[in-house]
């Protein structure tokens, strides 16, 4: 549940988006995570709200979880710079106050296509990183393309440059390191996306999740690019993803959630279905 119109506002002052998700609690009765406007800002009235604040007012209206993107790419600037934990990201105060479980990393990258691995070798960023954090923090992760895939003008390998405000900026990190230190600070899932195969409708990007999961222990929820439901089974039988997600094709009806399940069950994948 994500709401879209938070950078123009703040959350508390948005009640006709807090109705809905109040009438939707009362209706729904699966986990509801919530993302959108999950960062510190101060209102029009001068009043300054943290992101616990505005985590609480989400759960009074009925979630059970908030998912953080933009602000957990900065929180993670911050920790891979400084070198330490300090308590006052998003990520950490949720997290020490309800639990790493109340708190998802929703990653937004798009892919850089790279002729060779060796750039691996080399940081990211151009500011200076701590000297305290693992050397593998450092450096981005360079993985080859499956499939025979090249990039546009011939690349056999890429990463995942992570950004900011609905992926309208880049940033000098990439999604395994953003993975790795949200869970560093405190995030008990991660929801990862992909810009370059969101709404494609030719399946997930097997690469990156497998990229990611390989480098955490918590939860990775795969989204983006599910167009039939033998994505989702390709998805689970080729990673070892906790769960898939998908959004457009359910919208326009174009497949039930019902047919996915009865696929994945006769494909053999555990899989609830509601009696």
């Amino acid at each position: 549940f994500l709401n879209i119109t938070s950078f123009r506002q703040g959350v508390v002052e948005d009640l006709p988006m807090l109705q809905v998700l109040e009438s939707a609690s009362q209706n729904v009765f699966v986990p509801l995570t919530v993302g959108g406007g999950i960062r510190e800002y101060v209102d029009a009235d001068g009043k300054e709200w943290s992101a616990l604040d505005v985590t609480a007012r989400y759960f009074r209206a009925g979630a059970d979880k908030v998912s953080i993107g933009s602000d957990a790419v900065y929180a993670a600037e911050k920790y891979l710079q400084e070198g330490l934990k300090t308590g006052t990201s998003s990520i950490e105060q949720i997290s020490n106050h309800y639990g790493a479980q109340a708190v998802v990393v929703s990653i937004d990258p798009k892919r850089v296509y790279c002729h060779t691995a060796d750039a691996g070798n080399t940081t990211l960023s151009s500011t200076p990183l701590s000297p305290s954090i693992p050397s593998s923090l450092h450096q981005k992760t360079i993985v080859p393309l499956l499939n025979g895939e090249r990039g546009p003008v011939g690349e056999a390998f890429c990463y995942w440059q992570v950004t900011v405000k609905g992926g309208r900026e880049t940033r000098d990190m990439d999604a395994v390191q953003l993975a790795k230190v949200s869970e560093i600070l405190g995030a008990g899932e991660i929801m990862l996306n992909c810009i370059d195969m969101d709404g494609q409708g030719n399946g997930y990007d097997i690469a990156l999740i497998r990229a990611v999961q390989n480098a955490v222990s918590i939860p990775v929820i795969a989204s983006s690019g599910a167009g039939a439901v033998k994505h989702f089974e390709e998805v689970f039988r080729e990673t070892a993803v906790n769960a898939a997600l998908a959004a457009g094709i359910f919208h326009r009806n174009e497949v039930r959630i019902q047919d996915v399940k009865a696929y994945l069950s006769e494909s053999n994948i555990s899989v609830r279905i509601a009696p």
